[in-house]
């Protein structure tokens, strides 16, 4: 079975559209726990369009409180304004289950590839996982599904990958699940576990888990919209039975 993480985001991106708080993060966040979901992602960005460090620490404590897995996931690089604590403080101050390192700009729409990390990037992102990895805390990279750069996620000292999912998501085809495949069990053979994620949805989500059984996915944006749709708990309950 696949670990279902749900990305909260847009439900904090709707809630600050008015400036107010509806629909309140908490209160569907538990709808979401009592659906059955393993886990909650977010992804704070230092312009508070949706997540704010605020809501970073109530979350937490939310998972904490219901047992299930709280994962942050962000640029290491971005770092202390007059409004965000910076994400490398953040994840200290909280101490996930999971955090997950992504290579996004400040200003990026959403997420759009992995990590490609060279040799001189090394000792910058091994000092950024000695600060983040504790007893409770480890440590995945969101990455193409590209040989070298699992490769040096391993050499890096990253306990996990999540699998960038944008491409498959954009051209469902034989041959471009196979390149899922094979890094998965790259990853694997190399002592990294797997994760997934981005544009995964009702429609995919079955054909990609069937070929690459990942330790846990991360949905937000299409489970949210298929939300409006279907309504939250019985949405929920569609994704994780594809989970099985």
């Amino acid at each position: 079975m696949t670990n279902l993480s749900v990305n909260v985001n847009k439900i904090a991106w709707l809630r600050n559209a008015r400036g107010e708080d509806r629909p309140n993060l908490i209160e569907t966040s538990k709808i979401l726990i009592e659906a059955g979901i393993q886990g909650l992602t977010v992804h704070p960005r230092p312009d508070l369009r949706h997540i704010t460090p605020d809501d970073v620490y109530d979350l937490s404590l939310l998972c904490k409180d219901h047992d299930i897995e709280f994962n942050i996931e962000g640029n290491p690089y971005s770092e202390e304004t007059t409004l965000y604590p910076g994400f490398v403080q953040l994840v200290k101050a909280i101490e996930p289950d999971q955090c997950t390192l992504v290579p996004d700009a400040i200003d990026q729409l959403t997420s759009d590839h992995g990590w490609d990390l060279h040799l001189k990037d090394h000792n910058s992102i091994k000092n950024i996982i000695a600060q983040i990895r504790t007893s409770k805390t480890r440590v995945s990279f969101f990455v193409d599904p590209v040989k070298e750069h699992i490769e040096a996620i391993k050499a890096v000292g990253g306990d996990r990958i999540e699998l960038y999912t944008g491409p498959y998501a954009a051209n469902p085809t034989k041959t471009v699940l196979a390149s899922y495949q094979e890094a998965y069990q790259l990853a694997k053979n190399i002592g990294l576990d797997v994760n997934a994620g981005h544009d995964l949805d009702l429609n995919n989500l079955k054909e990609f888990l069937s070929k690459v059984p990942a330790d846990e996915v991360s949905i937000g944006h299409a489970l949210i919209s298929d939300s409006l749709i279907y309504g939250i708990k019985k949405t929920t309950r569609k994704y994780l039975e594809l989970c099985k």
